[in-house]
């Protein structure tokens, strides 16, 4: 096998409830992750600040 192509370096930090910020190496600012629609009334949860969930980068990823 060849050498990797890319190894990612991430940072996460927890904020408030399921907040949470990716610092991925590169890049200034952080990625934000958090709840928002169905996820949020899935985990039944109220927040301050709706973000996207890890699962809408993955389908983006996925789609683009």
């Amino acid at each position: 096998m060849s050498k990797p192509i890319e190894i990612s370096n991430i940072r996460i930090e927890q904020d408030k409830g399921k907040n949470r910020r990716a610092y991925i190496a590169n890049f200034e600012e952080p990625v934000q992750y958090g709840v928002h629609g169905g996820v949020k009334d899935f985990y039944n949860v109220s927040v301050e600040e709706e973000h996207p969930s890890t699962l809408d980068h993955i389908v983006a990823a996925a789609g683009g």
